[in-house]
């Protein structure tokens, strides 16, 4: 057997199949929903028998498994769908896009009085300028060398690393102002 006929045989088992399982999905579905809700009005007046819940069960399932086939029969022909359309709103975002790359554009300005446009002129012009503000500057800083400060004595450079007193602490704090914090110190 060659190949086209084995595509063929599995074209109408395909077919069949179809017929069986995906042809009136949703009339088989809308019927097992009315079966299902005609058993529970039932329940609800008198208690089902066996058989009828084993069936409502068995129609759950079979309800469910339908669904699952719909639904995935449904994203199927979305994407076949979008594959062969594309999508509708692409034009309307490319547009925006678009426009908005226009108002972003910057086609020409005048630069102390000089018309500037076009691509390559205005991109050098944009760099140059920006490059000349951003431009690290040689500023003359102040030197220290004229400068004579008094040095501290060793004692004096002890002091001011030692560890505060607890009387150093307390006469800081009652030494402030009224509207500022107080800590009471025991």
């Amino acid at each position: 057997m060659c190949l086209k006929q084995k595509f063929k045989l599995i074209k109408l088992a395909l077919k069949g199949w179809h017929q069986r399982h995906a042809r009136n999905l949703l009339a088989r579905i809308s019927s097992l929903k009315d079966r299902i809700s005609v058993l529970e009005v039932k329940g609800k007046n008198v208690v089902l028998l066996d058989e009828e819940i084993e069936e409502m069960h068995g129609w759950s399932e079979e309800l469910f498994s339908l669904s699952r086939i719909n639904s995935s029969i449904s994203w199927q022909q979305s994407r076949m769908q979008w594959l062969s359309e594309g999508d509708a709103n692409y034009k309307f975002f490319h547009n925006i896009m678009s426009s908005k790359n226009r108002r972003n554009a910057i086609p020409f300005f005048l630069e102390d009085g000089v018309l500037v446009e076009g691509v390559e002129r205005v991109r050098s012009a944009v760099c140059n300028h920006f490059s000349s503000h951003f431009r690290p500057r040689r500023v003359r800083s102040p030197s220290m060398e004229a400068l004579h400060f008094r040095q501290l004595s060793f004692r004096e450079g002890t002091n001011l690393t030692k560890p505060f007193s607890m009387e150093e602490v307390k006469a800081a704090v009652w030494d402030c102002d009224n509207y500022k914090s107080q800590v009471q110190m025991v």
